[in-house]
C-alpha cells in the first residue's frame, strides 16, 4: 500500500488515509440521495439516477486514486445538478434528454481542453477571488440544504397563490426549536465542534456516527428496509 500510493513520501500512513477516506465518504454520501431527488424533478427516473450517481462516483474516485494518485473523492457536483434541473430544464424548457446531450457535448469539450492543458490555462485566468467565491457559493448552497433538512428555517407565503398554485412572495422565519430534528442537528454540531476543539482525530466522522445513534431513540434516525 505504501509503495503503491507513496504514502511515506507524502507524509502520511494507511491508518490516516483510511480514516480520512471514511470521513470523506460520510460527509459526501448525501449526494447519493440529493442528486436523484433534484434530477427526478425533470422527469428522469429516480432509481436510474441513483444508480448512475453511485457508479459515476466510484469510477471517478478510483481514477483519482490509481491514475492521478491524489486523495480526492469525486461525485456529481451540487450546483450543477440544480442548474441542470431548475435553469436548463424547468427554466429554459429543455427536455432532460436534450439537457443530457448538452452535458455529453460539454464533457467531450472538457476532455479535449484537459488533455491539451487549455483547462489549466482557463483556470489560472480566473481571478483568485472568483475561485474562492465559487467554492464558497457551493458551500453555502450545501449549508442551505442542511439548514432546511435540520428544520432551522422555514418559508411561509404571505400572499395568495396564483392560478398555477405558486406564491408571489414568501417570508423566511426561524422554526420552533422544540422540533426533534432541529435538536438532534444542534447536538451533532456541538459534538463535532467540541471534538475538533479537543483536536480529536476523526472528529467529524465520530460526530456523524454519534448523531446517527442518538437519533435512533429520538425517532429521527429511521431505518427503511428494502
Amino acid at each position: 500500500m505504501n509503495k503503491l500510493f507513496k504514502l511515506q513520501e507524502n507524509g502520511t500512513n494507511v491508518r490516516t488515509e483510511l480514516m480520512a477516506g471514511l470521513t470523506t465518504f460520510m460527509t459526501m454520501a448525501y449526494i447519493i440521495f440529493v442528486n436523484p431527488d433534484i434530477l427526478s424533478k425533470t422527469g428522469m427516473d429516480r432509481g436510474a439516477v441513483f444508480t448512475a450517481t453511485i457508479i459515476a462516483t466510484i469510477v471517478a474516485t478510483l481514477m483519482m486514486a490509481f491514475v492521478a494518485n491524489v486523495p480526492y473523492a469525486q461525485a456529481p457536483g451540487m450546483g450543477m445538478n440544480a442548474f441542470f434541473t431548475f435553469t436548463v430544464c424547468l427554466g429554459l424548457g429543455f427536455k432532460w434528454q436534450q439537457a443530457l446531450a448538452i452535458v455529453l457535448i460539454s464533457g467531450i469539450v472538457n476532455t479535449i481542453i484537459t488533455v491539451t492543458k487549455v483547462r489549466k490555462m482557463i483556470i489560472e485566468a480566473i481571478p483568485r477571488s472568483l475561485q474562492y467565491a465559487i467554492s464558497g457559493g457551493i458551500g453555502l448552497f450545501i449549508a442551505y440544504i442542511g439548514f432546511m433538512d435540520a428544520h432551522f428555517l422555514k418559508f411561509s407565503p404571505n400572499s395568495t397563490a396564483d392560478a398555477t398554485g405558486a406564491f408571489g412572495n414568501v417570508v423566511p422565519g426561524i422554526v420552533d426549536f422544540k422540533d426533534k430534528a432541529t435538536i438532534l442537528a444542534l447536538i451533532g454540531v456541538a459534538i463535532i465542534a467540541v471534538l475538533m476543539l479537543l483536536k480529536v482525530r476523526g472528529a467529524i466522522l465520530i460526530g456523524i456516527v454519534a448523531t446517527t445513534v442518538i437519533g435512533i431513540p429520538m425517532g429521527v434516525t429511521v431505518y427503511h428496509s428494502a
